[in-house]
């Protein structure tokens, strides 16, 4: 298994690492801070397992940007999940209060939307709309085939127009 990119740097030192990692920085913080408060944990850890797993990285299997970006991913997931249980626990200790914040704007109601979508659907979305990657690259970061990605983003805004409802179409 190759772990040297020719133009991208030697992978075994820190500073070969991080000019492999340099330009998929914004992408990867852009994914990150998708719906997280914990956008720079999110990076540390998905850095600190692109490190560790560094010499399974093989360019005959795709881009260093989509593998950064599957690893991204799987930290905001894993943060999620974190979150969410805390959010659970912390519910029922302290009595629910009505969300008195009204909805300022389409792009809040937008957000609040995306929220309600299944984990899948939501990377999906995120990763083709907002990161602007092709369907090949969304199915290579989510490892799953181009169909699967395809079916993802159609059931995701056919969801996202029953939630917002006829006045966002």
């Amino acid at each position: 298994m190759q772990s040297v990119a020719p133009a991208e740097g030697d992978l075994s030192t820190p500073d070969g690492f991080t000019r492999w990692v340099e330009p998929h920085w914004q992408a990867m913080a852009r994914l990150a801070a998708r719906y997280s408060p914990d956008a720079e944990d999110i990076l540390q850890d998905a850095l600190v397992v692109a490190w560790r797993k560094r010499d399974q990285f093989d360019p005959s299997r795709g881009s260093a940007r989509n593998w950064l970006l599957a690893i991204t991913a799987d930290q905001r997931r894993k943060a999620w999940r974190r979150l969410t249980r805390v959010r659970f626990a912390a519910a029922e200790l302290i009595p629910a209060q009505p969300d008195t914040t009204p909805s300022l704007d389409a792009a809040i109601d937008l957000r609040r939307a995306l929220h309600r979508l299944p984990s899948r659907e939501a990377l999906a979305i995120d990763l083709h709309y907002y990161l602007g990657l092709g369907v090949a690259d969304v199915a290579a970061v989510m490892r799953c085939p181009e169909g699967t990605v395809k079916s993802l983003l159609s059931r995701a805004r056919a969801r996202l127009r029953t939630i917002l409802g006829k006045d966002y179409r």
